[in-house]
């Protein structure tokens, strides 16, 4: 078993998949129907068919299908997602923006309220999930454009067992969406496509496999749908309410003069990822009521 998982992580090395061990290890795991594998504990000889099954996913992985599609599932934060073709795959980065809409809720919470959040452009319902299953109180709504999107986050919220999540099928910025509940949302938190159409993704996980419909924002610079998202949260957002959206480590100032501009927001800021990349917009909405720029 360790000579196989060895000569996986060289085959997947000289692919340049970026953590051909970790890769490797995961796909040896699958392979055996189990969650996870301790090579220490493995079983040796490989069982019988292991090897052929195990060469085949390997060469899945070599020629760049995301593992997380071969395997069919994502970690994010506490949860295990589903995942499948067509919808976006969450990413570790994203852990820090549903972190701050957390953290939010959490204090909302803890003050006696039932936070209402709404997560813009939800994908595999990630963020959306994340809220519900860590702050029980929060009340959650998950909105994508895409009706794969839609279906796979009500079947992840049932998974989860994330409790009673509206999820709605609809587009950032069209006309009506979720009118029931302007003025009286708590957060609002997205990570929306963002990247400019000239701006290819090195990575062939995610230019072949990614929908281009999560991927490029639109307009020249990709902020079209990050600013519908600002829009729309200037509409939703009660008086004190917070926007957190993520955005490419190049636009924090686009980002932040966008929300600028309509007096709906102060205290606008950018925050950083894990590795100090400012990848994040916060901003609170005011308590004046004014909405001025918002078109959604």
């Amino acid at each position: 078993m360790r000579a196989l998982v060895d000569g996986a992580t060289h085959v997947l090395d000289e692919a340049g998949v970026p953590s051909p061990r970790v890769d490797a290890v995961a796909l040896a795991a699958h392979a055996l129907g189990l969650a996870r594998l301790e090579l220490a504990l493995a079983p040796d000889p490989a069982p019988e068919g292991f090897a052929p099954a195990y060469a085949a996913l390997v060469d899945r992985r070599r020629r760049r299908e995301p593992l997380q599609h071969i395997v069919g599932e994502a970690a994010f934060r506490y949860l295990t997602l589903a995942v499948e073709p067509g919808v976006f795959v969450p990413r570790p980065e994203t852990e820090v923006v549903a972190q701050a809409a957390v953290d939010e809720a959490v204090r909302l919470a803890a003050a006696g309220g039932a936070p209402l959040v709404v997560d813009l452009c939800t994908g595999t319902g990630a963020i959306a999930l994340a809220v519900a299953t860590e702050v029980p109180a929060a009340r959650v709504v998950a909105v994508d454009a895409s009706p794969s999107a839609v279906a796979l986050t009500r079947r992840n919220a049932a998974a989860t067992g994330a409790g009673d999540v509206r999820v709605e099928l609809g587009v950032v910025g069209g006309p009506g969406l979720l009118a029931d509940l302007d003025g009286l949302v708590d957060v609002v938190v997205s990570n929306p496509p963002y990247i400019p159409p000239d701006a290819e993704p090195v990575d062939p996980e995610v230019r072949d496999h990614d929908p281009d419909l999560a991927l490029y924002g639109g307009g020249v610079d990709g902020l079209d749908v990050p600013r519908a998202v600002i829009a729309t949260a200037a509409r939703l957002l009660g008086p004190g309410g917070l926007l957190v959206m993520e955005h490419a480590e190049v636009q924090d100032a686009a980002a932040r003069d966008a929300a600028s501009a309509t007096a709906a927001f102060v205290d606008v800021e950018t925050r950083a990822d894990l590795t100090g990349r400012p990848r994040m917009l916060v901003a609170r909405r005011s308590t004046d009521g004014r909405v001025e720029g918002s078109q959604a």
